[in-house]
């Protein structure tokens, strides 16, 4: 299928988010909006139905202030809390869309998901309507590309310190939150990008994410048309640093929305 899509960052903060509990740093403390940070989430408008990656702790929150009210298929790029543990927040949509919502992963994240959520799988809630707890549908996915809702999506394997994560491209965006490295094997799904969105977590280095000196490597390689920087920590001043950056590369926030 094809037609206009529709990109928002819903989050694009760290693992903390901005601004940080117990900071009164002048970015935790500034009045810019676009240095208020939720924990990372985006999601892809199709007319086909909306595709969320990653449902961090602010889920609720970050879909009522895009004005969306509903979700047809999620994504996982990897299990750690800030992009998973507001899963629960998905329970409403298979009232919606009349059954379970698909969920695409790996097979360590759906391990990770029945783990935290063990009530989304006890059968003696099967007699409860549905939105009383989550209702999931796991589809694995590996290195391969998959389909969902008719778009193709290509998983990118990119590693975050230790972990082995995943990015994702839809059409000409590709989307890489929490890297440390861009695997030599991964460089390719990155050719001809419109949107190029990738890690960069503060301006020093980091053993688990790109720093942005680094992050801007990795964009001069892959020469996408822009570039946005995204989990961001309370270290990245919006009003300092984006004027700075190099032309076509800019600093994510929170509601941002690209027409592709």
């Amino acid at each position: 299928m094809s037609g206009a899509m529709t990109f928002t960052f819903l989050g694009t903060g760290t693992s903390v988010g901005v601004p940080m509990l117990g900071c009164g740093c002048e970015v935790c403390q500034s009045p810019n909006p676009r240095n208020h940070r939720y924990r990372c989430s985006v999601l892809f408008g199709t007319p086909e139905g909306n595709i969320l990656v990653d449902t961090s702790p602010e889920l609720r929150l970050q879909l009522l202030r895009a004005k969306v009210g509903i979700v047809h298929a999620v994504l996982f790029t990897h299990y750690h809390a800030d992009h998973m543990m507001g899963l629960d927040d998905v329970r409403l949509f298979p009232r919606m869309i009349g059954g379970p919502l698909p969920i695409f992963c790996t097979w360590d994240v759906e391990d990770v998901i029945r783990n935290a959520f063990p009530y989304a799988f006890d059968t003696t809630f099967d007699h409860l309507p549905l939105g009383a707890v989550p209702r999931l549908a796991f589809h694995r996915i590996d290195d391969e590309p998959f389909e969902v809702l008719g778009r193709q999506v290509i998983p990118i394997p990119l590693r975050h310190s230790r972990f082995d994560v995943l990015g994702f491209r839809i059409g000409n965006l590709a989307y890489c939150t929490d890297v440390s490295e861009i695997p030599p094997q991964s460089w390719s799904l990155l050719s001809n990008l419109d949107v190029f969105v990738i890690d960069a977590l503060r301006p020093k280095p980091h053993p688990a994410h790109l720093s942005v000196e680094e992050a801007l490597v990795a964009i001069e390689r892959v020469k996408p048309k822009r570039a946005f920087l995204t989990h961001m920590s309370h270290d990245m001043d919006y009003d300092r640093l984006n004027p700075t950056l190099p032309a076509g590369v800019e600093m994510a926030y929170d509601g941002l929305t690209l027409e592709l």
